[in-house]
């Protein structure tokens, strides 16, 4: 693997671990305030996974030569995160966290699905287990937004809301990496445009099964910068309360 390589390598597995982990905080933030006890489990559960998967991505960079886990996870500060701004924003009501989560898991489904081919084997490998974990984060969403976009004008009225909030930001999961033809010359990842067109097409035919409308994705502009560091002033203070325990003793094992 050449250099260069190796640093779109890297790139990808960032952006792809640091989503994770950033949604993963927020999902837990659910825990105990879910608006039943099944949702309040189910969203746990999820942020379980999410982290999960993040530390299985960390692991990976850190035998490419980065600093590990840990310290990847809880020492950096915002601008050196890739996560998509879509993953940061606070939770809000459970209309815009549903939402959320519908968008991004229809699209991580379909990233890791490509990525169980990528030519990194690792990665391809990691990505089948992953694959399997998130048949359960896309039927869980499926069916909230299938069942509540189907139920009352107020819960119809309030996901249409978080939609049309949500979607610029979700166009932002597809933000290009400054390597991205690297990153599919080598055979890593097929690129974010062949996802972003799998993700609309999933979404749609979701989204025809109940009262809910899709905006023109002509008229909808991306909120890009994420992949860049670029990120809204909602993600330090989740990075300060997620590493407050690390920060006191970062030598300390557990």
């Amino acid at each position: 693997m050449s250099e260069e390589q190796a640093i779109a390598l890297k790139e990808l597995l960032y952006k792809i671990a640091d989503d994770q982990l950033i949604l993963g905080h927020r999902n837990s933030e659910w825990t105990g305030f879910g608006p039943l006890l099944e949702e309040d489990i189910a969203f746990s559960s999820m942020a379980q996974d999410k982290i999960g998967q993040s530390y299985a991505l960390y692991q990976m960079l850190h035998h490419a030569g980065e600093q590990a886990p840990d310290t990847v996870a809880f020492m950096r500060h915002a601008d050196q995160f890739h996560n998509c701004v879509l993953v940061e924003l606070p939770n809000g009501e459970y209309d815009f966290s549903l939402i959320r989560h519908f968008l991004f898991d229809t699209a991580e489904a379909l990233r890791f699905d490509m990525l169980t081919r990528s030519s990194f084997e690792p990665l391809a490998d990691l990505a089948k287990k992953i694959k399997g974990e998130l048949r359960y984060h896309t039927l869980h969403a499926n069916t909230w937004i299938k069942q509540l976009g189907n139920a009352t004008p107020e819960s119809i009225a309030r996901l249409q809301t978080s939609l049309n909030y949500a979607l610029p930001y979700a166009l932002g999961i597809f933000e290009p990496s400054p390597n991205e033809n690297i990153i599919m010359d080598a055979g890593f990842f097929q690129g974010e445009a062949s996802l972003q067109a799998e993700w609309q097409s999933r979404v749609i035919s979701i989204l025809e099964q109940t009262q809910l409308n899709l905006p023109d994705w002509k008229t909808v502009t991306p909120i890009l910068g994420g992949r860049i560091g670029k990120h809204s002033q909602h993600l330090q203070p989740l990075l300060d309360e997620m590493s407050e325990v690390f920060k006191i003793d970062p030598t300390a094992e557990w």
